[in-house]
């Protein structure tokens, strides 16, 4: 697995989400980078980690939980965005990680919303593939920009072109796109546990078109102990729309000694 290290400080994986890669992270690892050893890895079938054989969440987490093995990391602390932020909830359920915070995790959909997902998403990233071409124009003006990420960002105007032509590319040439796309929105939903081994730590944007926000009552079934901050007027990437609340999170719910508390998971509005 494709890994770059950076920053000193205790040791936190960064796992990115569906079509991303490590660089997915850059809007806020500079800050990160100040209090923390950032470990920024790129999923297999993403950037320049090679595809496995069969691409679950399952299989995702398998292959992190080998790279934890490999690099000494086990119950290393981790945050998780989208897709990164499943895996992340998914090995505390195993028992290996530490403390984890999840933003805008997937896998808390009801039927009916996992297939809209599943369809609007598939849809955007073949609009994508046609008008590759156009991308450095179109991720540069701000109207253009608002018009292809209405779905991911609440404010697509305000964000840099470049990072958003960076993660459009990313998502036309992950190999691993329709698979992992497929293990979202047609496997399992997500599992959970009430005995993680460190905290568990939700950030949600309240305008996520993605991923609910509604679905934080079913994450709070699931992993009872969570805690669950909400991001006013943030789309599904916090990173994007909320950088200095997404910081704040993980740095707080990584740097601080585990405990069991229970959040308020009600969705403002």
């Amino acid at each position: 697995m494709h890994f770059t290290r950076r920053g000193s400080g205790p040791p936190l994986l960064l796992i990115h989400g569906l079509g991303g890669t490590g660089r997915s992270w850059d809007t806020i690892a500079d800050r990160l980078a100040q209090e923390r050893e950032l470990i920024l890895v790129d999923l297999p079938g993403h950037g320049q980690t090679p595809a496995l054989p069969h691409t679950t969440i399952a299989t995702y987490a398998d292959a992190l939980e080998a790279f934890l093995a490999e690099q000494d990391l086990e119950h290393v602390d981790m945050a998780g965005a989208s897709m990164g932020a499943r895996l992340v909830l998914e090995l505390a359920r195993r028992g290996s990680a530490g403390n984890v915070v999840a933003l805008d995790p997937g896998g808390f959909w009801t039927r009916g919303e996992q297939r809209v997902f599943g369809i609007s998403v598939g849809l955007s990233v073949k609009l994508l593939h046609l008008l590759k071409p156009l991308l450095p124009f179109l991720s540069g003006n701000p109207i253009t920009r608002t018009l292809l990420l209405g779905q991911f960002s609440a404010r697509p105007w305000a964000l840099d072109g470049d990072v958003v032509l960076r993660e459009l590319r990313a998502f036309t040439t992950t190999e691993s796109f329709v698979p992992a796309l497929k293990a979202l929105s047609e496997g399992p939903t997500q599992d959970g546990t009430a005995n993680p081994p460190g905290r568990v730590v939700v950030g949600w944007g309240t305008r996520d078109l993605v991923t609910l926000p509604r679905g934080a009552a079913r994450l709070q079934k699931r992993f009872p102990t969570a805690e669950v901050e909400w991001y006013p007027g943030s789309g599904h990437f916090p990173y994007w729309d909320a950088p200095d609340a997404a910081v704040q999170t993980i740095l707080a719910a990584t740097g601080t000694p585990m405990r069991e508390r229970s959040g308020s998971v009600s969705a403002p509005g």
